[in-house]
């Protein structure tokens, strides 16, 4: 049902990586990518975490050693994402409403409306982060949640839907669906 008003090529990211770590930023730069646009909660951190752990610094370091501009762009409220983004010395955008395009044109304004192609979003959910990034033109990479038992229960009911979304992708589009390894995920 949720499939009828929702186009499917808004559910088809980019790329799948397990996790953060594992996506090559030199690449994405090489393809014209200037922008990092990062979700935080089962992205960077579980919701039971509060603080960047050192490998998250140096990631975060990584990427902008890259000459890679990254904002942490997050549904949660002011004071986490703040505290978690001065951590790391980064922008932020909290409140953003994915998959709604506010939270991304907030971003984009506070980088000087760049062409939405020079965008990549990172993040570990279908229905706000896919769906957004996509529906923006951004470059979208999918990662697997943290902690799925740490989540909050409206990002379990948006588990629930996501998950009808991705059976109906593996009944139409099952090379696309078995790249994704979601079989391991549940």
């Amino acid at each position: 049902m949720l499939e009828i008003f929702l186009k499917k090529k808004y559910f088809y990211p980019n790329q799948y990586k397990k996790t953060i770590y594992e996506i090559d930023f030199s690449y994405l730069k090489e393809q014209g990518i200037e922008y990092i646009f990062i979700d935080l909660d089962n992205t960077l951190i579980s919701y039971d975490e509060n603080h960047p752990s050192k490998e998250i610094k140096n990631l975060i370091n990584k990427i902008k050693d890259l000459n890679l501009k990254v904002v942490i762009i997050s549904n949660n409220k002011k004071t986490r994402v703040k505290s978690f983004s001065d951590n790391i010395n980064c922008d932020y955008i909290f409140s953003a409403k994915k998959p709604f395009r506010s939270g991304f044109k907030r971003a984009l304004k506070l980088l000087g409306n760049p062409n939405p192609e020079k965008v990549c979003l990172i993040g570990d959910q279908f229905l706000t982060d896919v769906l957004g990034g996509k529906k923006m033109g951004f470059y979208v990479i999918v990662v697997d949640a943290i902690k799925r038992k740490s989540e909050k229960w409206y990002t379990k009911l948006n588990r629930r839907l996501e998950k009808k979304v991705l059976n109906r992708l593996k009944k139409t589009d099952r090379q696309f669906y078995d790249k994704l390894h979601l079989e391991e995920k549940r």
